[in-house]
């Protein structure tokens, strides 16, 4: 992918960011003032789909097939009559938290991972969603997922393997890791290894706390996450993870990790101060990166804030694309690097709050 786009979900609104003649300029500003939760270009047909957070007015779902300017309200995923988040509360949606695009078999689907733990699927290109009932009925969903910062558990994590594509995982927030192997029919976590330290049992198999899960393109059983206890990778498609934190390289506690797409062994990590903090390490801004799977890790700098700066990265902030990496803050700083984090460059400085970012090759 030739990347020359950047899209912003962001507190006051939807930003698209183009290259032109090596300069980042705006495109289209959309959804003024309007809390974007999620936004990203469907990489099959270049539409634009926008997770819109009205607040009072609930959760809103759009796309755009003109680059934003005009946009259709999409029918927003709705729980069916009668299900229940646990015994005796009836299930509504409350957040929309990320979109994934599946086109590995003939048909293909749209996914969006909502809170109150519900997965949706559409099979006919957005026009419809319904949820994906093997996920909603697992057995351990009622009584063992909980909320982790929010009131219920929320999938936001969505992976489709690139070889087989019946197999899917997902990631949840407080549950784990969860895959399936047959399209979405029954699923079972794959937490061992992980460590919950919140939990009366740190190692148990539901309650863990992944922030966010990725895993490498061409290496697709080499899989990544920043949890709220550490980070974690798994080199058997998630079987068994390993914590490769570093406390004093300060890789430890954060939100976002990105996977460079060849290499399953070398990823990257925004880190913060504890859960109580959740601002940068001793007022400066630095990434993370182990090439060695995370064996050792390396601090970057070169062109970051590295006093009196305040900023977290959200789970969705960080994106990549080849050697380009690209990150927001949630104080409305945009970073760019050319060089795989080894230097950066500040896009600007005066963005609203930055909740998603996502490269993209615009038509």
């Amino acid at each position: 992918m030739t990347v020359k786009g950047i899209v912003l979900g962001t507190r006051k609104g939807l930003l698209v960011l183009q290259q032109e003649s090596g300069q980042w300029n705006t495109k289209n500003f959309s959804f003024k003032g309007v809390n974007i939760s999620y936004a990203q270009i469907d990489p099959y047909n270049g539409d634009i789909w926008v997770c819109a957070d009205h607040g009072h007015w609930d959760q809103k779902l759009y796309r755009s097939k003109n680059m934003g300017s005009s946009w259709t309200e999409i029918t927003t995923p709705k729980y069916p009559d009668g299900e229940e988040i646990k015994k005796g509360v009836p299930a509504k949606l409350k957040y929309l938290w990320v979109m994934a695009f599946d086109a590995r078999c003939e048909d293909k689907k749209i996914y969006i991972g909502t809170e109150p733990g519900g997965l949706f699927v559409s099979k006919n290109d957005g026009e419809s969603f319904e949820l994906v009932l093997g996920l909603w009925n697992q057995p351990t969903r009622q009584e063992q997922w909980f909320g982790g910062g929010r009131d219920n558990p929320a999938i936001h994590s969505i992976i489709l393997d690139p070889i087989n594509p019946d197999r899917m995982l997902v990631g949840i927030s407080c549950a784990g890791v969860f895959e399936t192997l047959d399209q979405g029919n029954t699923w079972h976590p794959i937490n061992k290894g992980l460590k919950a330290e919140f939990l009366p049992n740190p190692d148990a198999e539901i309650g863990q706390d992944p922030h966010f899960v990725t895993q490498c393109k061409n290496e697709p059983d080499k899989l990544w996450q920043q949890n709220h206890c550490g980070i974690f990778n798994s080199k058997d498609g998630g079987k068994n993870w390993h914590d490769v934190s570093d406390k004093t390289a300060n890789a430890y506690f954060g939100f976002a990790v990105a996977v460079d797409e060849k290499d399953g062994d070398t990823a990257w990590v925004i880190p913060a101060e504890n859960d109580d903090k959740r601002i940068a390490i001793d007022g400066a801004l630095r990434v993370c990166r182990t090439e060695d799977g995370g064996k050792s890790w390396k601090q970057l700098t070169d062109g970051l804030p590295r006093e009196n700066c305040f900023d977290l990265v959200f789970r969705h902030a960080l994106d990549i694309s080849g050697d380009l990496l690209v990150f927001g803050t949630t104080t409305g700083n945009l970073y760019l690097s050319e060089n795989r984090g080894d230097s950066w460059t500040c896009l600007g400085n005066s963005f609203p709050p930055i909740y998603s970012v996502r490269l993209a090759k615009l038509s």
